[in-house]
Order: C-alpha cells, then structure tokens, then sequence
C-alpha cells in the first residue's frame, strides 16, 4: 500500500534547498523587524506630538497614498526592467529615509507634517520595489514549494511583529525615537546586502531584448478577466480597508487600560502570537488545494475577531481576539499570495503584484485613517464594531459573487504547468 507523505508543520524545503531564497529571507526578515520597530516609534512619536487619534490614523494616510502612486509604477518597472536591479535601489532608497527619521529625532523635531514627509519618502521605495520583490519566490523556487515560501516570510513578519514592537518599547524607554530609527536602518543595510546576493532576474523574454523590453499591454485585464484574481483581491481589500485596528490601538489603550504603554506593545504582540501559531501549522494549509475558499473563510474570521475587539472588556479577552484575527491574517495572506503569483503570466507579474501591494499594503494604511476618523466621531468600540462586521458582509458578497474563487485549486506538484510559467494571453475564466 502506498504510503502517505508527512506533512509537516512548518515546510523548510525552500530555505535548504535555494541558497538566494535563503538569503533573500535572512534580508527580508532583518528589513521586517527593523520596520516594525520604526513603525511603533513613529505612531508613538505622533500620538506624543498630537495626542489624537486622527494624527495616528494620518499616519496610514502618509504610507498609503505614496504606496498606491509608486506601487502601480513599480509594478510596470518590474515588468520592463532587471527586478533585482528595482530592488536594489528601492532598498538604498529605504536606508535614506531611515537615515532622516534618525536625524529628525536626534534633533528634537517638533514638526509633524516633516515626520509625515519622510515616513511618506520611505513608504513611496518600498511600494516601488515591492511588486518587483513579490515576484522574487516565484522565480527562484519550484511551483509545488512557492506557497511553502511565502508561508516562511509570513512566519518571519510574524515574529518581527512579536519582537519588534517589544525591541521598539525597550529601546525607547532606554533611550529615545532616534535609536529606534537608527535599529531600523541597521536592519535596512543587513536586508540590502542579501539583495546584494540575488541573482540577476529579468522579465523572461528581456534577456533576448538585451535586458529590457517593453512591457506587454493588458496587466489590469490580467486581474479583471480572472475571477480567482480579482476575487482575492477583493477579498482582501474589504477585510483590509474595513477592518484596521491599528490606528485605535492608543485610544482603546488609553481608555480601557490606563494608556499603560506596556499593554499597547501587547496588543501588537498579541496579533503576532496569533499570526505566528498559524504559521507554524503552514505546511499544513500549504498543502491544502482550496485556496481560494480558505483566503475567504480566513478573511471574514478577520473581521468577525476584530468586532469582537471592540466589545471585549477583559485585557485576556481582548489579546484572545487580536490573537484570532492574527492567526486568520496569516493564513489569508499565505493564500491569497500564492494565487496571485501561481495564477500570473510571468510577464504581467510585476503590475499584478503592484495591484496586490497596493491592495495588501495601502488598503490597511487607508483602513487605518478611515477607522481613525469614525472613532473620532463616534467611539473606539463603534469604529472596530461597525468595521468589522461590514468587512465579514463585504466578503460574504465576494464569494457570492465569485463561484470560480470558491472553487479555485492550486496546482500539485504533479500536475501541468500553471499559466504562470508562460507568457500566454491571460483567459476568461479561472485557470486551476
């Protein structure tokens, strides 16, 4: 009788087995833990400068519109130009701009909208290079370890935003915002030497055109003519754009639980916990072939968890939610990440992973701002209420919709090759 593999808990095959993943990994995890640390010295940097709730919801306002307008143009750089050589200057580009945050705080700055400049300087490079880097597992993994891939830098933010946020709340009490953005940049040249390493990756066909090449047309009728794309898309716009906590985290801290700044960093740690247990049962969801039905059961686990945020009382309560809607993060984000590149002609890659940036990246910055405002004029538990449950309505109406998304499985390491691996015109219907 043919015995059944093992699965595993957590499938490490990319890390052995692809030396330039490994180290785009080791990159990209120092870059992860080092922006965590930024991103809470900046949203208590603004709440100390403003002591509103607007001011910290700005905040996503400052990351997001920078990440739309330099996501879409990444994504036709990626598609036109060596993805390395993007990354790479989108990265030194990053370093900057980690560089100002730490020359603003060492001099005292007292001025919100520069903070705001350069918080945007820094979001607008890594929206540029981040439809580039999003195609980087792709190509230098096989297709049946792709998700396996992706489920391992997941579990890497994961745990940069378990660590990060407790690194930032030591470093700035032992000393102050400009040591926090100095980690960061620390952290930002350990990730630009692992781009370093990479190995030259241009659109397949450039290499003929002499490493450029113009980019075919149709990259939004890529997403717009595949209901699986779309679909996942959409799906996670409505958790994203509805459901954003974050903004109201110094507010819910300071009303419910004395603005201890120990419980603020536990709220975020609370969410990488969730997010972390989740990633360590990856090797099983990786190999789960529905991804699409599990991107929308996890997505709407999000909203109805963060409604629950915003009724619970008791600290344990609270963290228990924030801690679900972790967990139903990472497995919505591995899902949907997989399909999107799995289902992408390689030569539209690059502007379809600028539409899932902008979506993954800018939705939940302008979610912030928009949960930021309704809680300043309603209240904290009504904004994470009414945008929790709207975000579960809104993906019931996604899979309403969207029978193919429903349906949709992702390829066995057996099966014919995904459309992803040529450059054939993308079809009308669901492929998979």
């Amino acid at each position: 009788m043919k015995r059944r593999p093992r699965i595993r808990f957590l499938d490490t095959r990319p890390l052995r087995g692809s030396r330039p993943f490994r180290d785009l990994w080791i990159g990209t995890s120092a870059a992860q833990v080092g922006g965590q640390i930024a991103n809470v010295a900046v949203l208590a940097q603004v709440w100390d400068l403003t002591g509103s709730p607007v001011g910290t919801g700005a905040i996503g306002l400052a990351t997001g519109l920078p990440m739309v307008l330099f996501g879409l143009l990444g994504g036709t750089l990626a598609d036109t130009v060596d993805r390395r050589a993007v990354v790479r200057a989108t990265t030194a580009g990053q370093l900057l701009a980690a560089a100002g945050l730490c020359a603003q705080a060492v001099a005292d700055n007292r001025n919100v909208p520069l903070l705001f400049a350069l918080v945007a300087a820094q979001a607008g490079c890594g929206a540029l290079g981040a439809p580039a880097r999003r195609t980087f597992p792709v190509r230098l993994l096989p297709a049946d370890q792709v998700a396996a891939g992706l489920a391992l830098t997941n579990v890497s933010f994961q745990a940069a935003m378990l660590a990060g946020p407790a690194l930032a709340g030591l470093i700035i009490a032992r000393w102050d915002f400009s040591a926090a953005y100095a980690a960061q940049a620390v952290a930002g040249a350990v990730a630009m030497l692992a781009v370093i390493r990479l190995p030259a990756m241009p659109p397949q066909g450039a290499a003929a055109a002499g490493g450029r090449r113009r980019a075919k047309r149709g990259g939004w009728g890529v997403v717009l003519r595949r209901p699986t794309l779309w679909g996942s898309l959409a799906t996670d716009l409505s958790a994203t754009l509805l459901a954003m906590p974050v903004a109201l985290f110094p507010l819910v801290n300071e009303i419910r639980f004395g603005g201890d700044p120990r419980t603020l960093g536990l709220f975020l740690s609370a969410v990488a916990v969730g997010g972390i247990t989740a990633g360590l049962f990856s090797g099983t969801v990786t190999r789960w072939r529905r991804g699409g039905l599990v991107q929308l059961s996890a997505a709407g686990l999000w909203g109805l968890a963060l409604a629950g945020f915003g009724l619970a009382g008791p600290l344990w309560l609270a963290l228990g939610c924030l801690a679900a809607a972790g967990a139903a993060d990472t497995v919505s984000v591995i899902t949907r990440s997989a399909l999107v590149q799995l289902e992408t002609p390689d030569a539209y890659r690059g502007r379809v992973s600028s539409v899932e940036h902008v979506i993954g990246v800018a939705g939940p910055e302008l979610g912030n701002f928009r949960g930021g405002l309704l809680a300043s004029a309603t209240s904290a538990s009504f904004s994470l209420v009414f945008g929790g449950l709207s975000a579960l309505a809104a993906i019931a109406a996604v899979s309403a919709a969207n029978a193919p998304l429903r349906a949709y499985r992702t390829p066995s390491a057996a099966g014919q090759p995904s459309a992803a691996g040529t450059d054939a015109a993308p079809a009308a219907g669901p492929a998979g």
